[in-house]
């Protein structure tokens, strides 16, 4: 039977009710939904039967009912005989350029009905990549781990993206099917088993998702729609066209996207990869719709939103904005050129700058700061990190902090940004110091690598050899994590200092932090830093010198200590010397 049909969950208010997208499962009826406007006519290729036309409707919608169990694999076929999976698959067991998979959205049996979300003050976020995460990188290896960073003191993950790419293994920025957990990792039903084994022990789930644009193989969407402008260019070609305003557009899709990770695979928030080459110069910026489309699909749960910008979105950020943080690059910077003494580059504004550190770890993220901006926002209006995947897969090849600062220098850094007020965030393995690099990796097909290679070759000023290569298996065989180095004497002492000051964390941060509204007040004298932040009831206080020589210090820090590196001697601060205190008010 070939019919149309009705529209599916509310838009978020101000938007139009959206076109639905995929293979649809309602009252135990299968409806197939296509936007392909470019395209006179679409038939629906099911593994077994002849081609189905598709009924073209307005907006250059195809839609068609017909009898598809789950499980049913089917493609669409288009005029001059190509065939595309669907642009809006749930899953794809034969990668990016295979048939799609019929899906049973609703069949997962949750226990999680209890879950309400996490409170935003109490995060500890640790960022894991799912294939390297554990040996087997699957989402049921990583849901075996989830006790282990409950132990250490996380209440919050946030997974680097799913959403299909080509090839064994990607970082998941060149994913090009938005909707479909890569089979590389599981099925769809072991990515929401995931989900709800991190509930029943009390942590949220957040996924990095990219709205900015789509990998360079198997993105078919261009073939079929409207989906880029050259009105934009961002560093991967033309933007995403957020511009249209007509249903179906790249608005809608990314919208149902975002209800489907919230409302279906129960996630309790998104990460905004690079938000600010996400363009939109119409009114009801995309950002502010996915918000509240989020927001929406998480019911009563409480729906967490991030953006990773490079500049500051102090609007959206703020108390009266959409999203709850933005990653504090600049504190990053600054922790990692001053205990690393890199000044090139990305480095070159903060080394030998103790008033850019003061002034990222007091008042956050810098870059395109307006005047009244500093009042503005909370400290919890950022994500402090001393590793990412970024910082540290973006280095010719991936080495880690561990490698390049030594352990007093690193345990002052950590303690700074992880008792700050600002909510903190550990890259897998750093709590152990992870020997393991994290170097960038992908596996697409040998066209598009050459220019990868071509173009990180260049970017980093070295000779081919010296680099190491994103497509070959030892690479992404590296980023694997080793478990037993925890076993090892030094790695299990770092373990254990991290479990201690995240302890600290939960009983005497989290608390002050909800009534931290306002940025902390700072000064720099002889090099040593010091913060006060204004509590409610309380005050946090940090003295703190990240320099290899001493300092003089002029008073003690003031306060009931609650954590402190180092020991004060004969008026001087010594080298990585941290002391975090806290005051009652009054």
């Amino acid at each position: 039977m070939d019919m149309s049909t009705p529209a599916g969950q509310p838009a978020a208010s101000g938007e139009r009710v959206p076109a639905e997208f995929g293979a649809v499962r309602r009252n135990g009826v299968m409806s197939f939904h296509l936007w392909a406007p470019k395209q006179a006519g679409v038939s629906l290729l099911i593994d077994g039967r002849d081609p189905l036309p598709m009924r073209r409707e307005s907006g250059g919608r195809f839609t068609l009912i017909t009898a598809a169990p789950v499980g049913t694999r089917y493609r669409f076929l288009l005029p001059d005989g190509s065939t595309v999976p669907d642009p809006a698959s749930r899953f794809q067991p034969d990668d990016v350029h295979g048939p799609s998979e019929v899906m049973a959205s609703d069949a997962f049996d949750w226990s999680d009905a209890n879950w309400r979300g996490l409170p935003w003050h109490e995060a500890v976020i640790y960022e894991l990549h799912i294939g390297t995460f554990t040996p087997d990188g699957t989402f049921r290896a990583a849901a075996a781990k989830l006790p282990y960073l409950k132990s250490l003191g996380v209440t919050a993950i946030e997974v680097m993206p799913v959403g299909d790419f080509p090839g064994r293994w990607s970082w998941g920025y060149d994913g090009v099917l938005l909707f479909a957990p890569d089979s590389c990792y599981g099925r769809p039903e072991d990515l929401k088993a995931f989900v709800d084994r991190a509930h029943s022990l009390g942590i949220a789930v957040l996924l990095d998702v990219v709205y900015n644009h789509f990998g360079p193989e198997g993105n078919y969407l261009p073939l079929l729609a409207p989906a880029h402008t050259t009105r934009h260019v961002t560093p991967w070609g033309e933007a995403v066209d957020y511009g249209r305003r007509e249903t179906p557009s790249m608005r809608d899709l990314v919208l149902a996207n975002v209800r489907m990770w919230i409302g279906e695979f129960h996630l309790d928030g998104l990460r905004i990869d690079a938000a600010h080459e996400i363009r939109d110069s119409e009114p009801g910026h995309i950002l502010t719709a996915i918000a509240e489309a989020a927001r929406i699909a998480g019911g009563g749960r409480t729906v967490h939103l991030v953006l990773e910008s490079a500049r500051l979105e102090a609007v959206r950020v703020s108390a009266k904005g959409a999203f709850d943080g933005q990653w504090n690059d600049d504190l990053h910077h600054a922790l990692h050129a001053a205990v690393t003494g890199e000044s090139g580059k990305d480095y070159a504004d903060y080394a030998g700058r103790p008033d850019v550190l003061a002034r990222a770890l007091a008042e956050g993220f810098q870059a395109g700061r307006g005047k009244g901006d500093k009042e503005a926002l909370s400290p919890s209006a950022f994500v402090s990190f001393l590793q990412n995947h970024d910082q540290i897969g973006n280095r010719a090849h991936g080495d880690r902090i561990g490698t390049l600062a030594p352990l007093k220098a690193r345990r002052a850094a950590a303690a700074a940004y992880l008792l700050a007020p600002q909510i903190p965030m550990l890259f897998q393995g750093e709590e152990w110091a992870a020997a393991t690099p994290f170097p960038f990796f992908s596996d697409l097909a040998p066209a598009f690598a050459s220019a990868v290679r071509d173009g990180r070759v260049a970017a980093f000023e070295v000779d081919p050899d010296d680099l190491l290569d994103p497509f070959a298996p030892q690479t992404f065989a590296a980023a694997k994590l080793d478990w037993s180095e925890q076993r090892q004497s030094r790695h299990a002492r770092v373990l254990d200092w991290y479990r201690a000051i995240l302890r600290v964390r939960r009983r005497e941060i989290a608390p002050l932090v909800v009534g931290i509204r306002r940025a902390g007040a700072w000064t720099v004298d002889d090099g040593v830093i010091r913060i006060r932040w204004e509590g409610e009831a309380k005050d946090l206080m940090l003295t703190l010198n990240l320099a290899a020589e001493p300092a003089p210090l002029s008073a003690p820090p003031r306060g009931r200590v609650i954590w402190q590196e180092g020991r004060i001697t004969n008026g001087l601060c010594p080298p990585w010397f941290v002391a975090w205190s806290v005051r009652r008010r009054g």
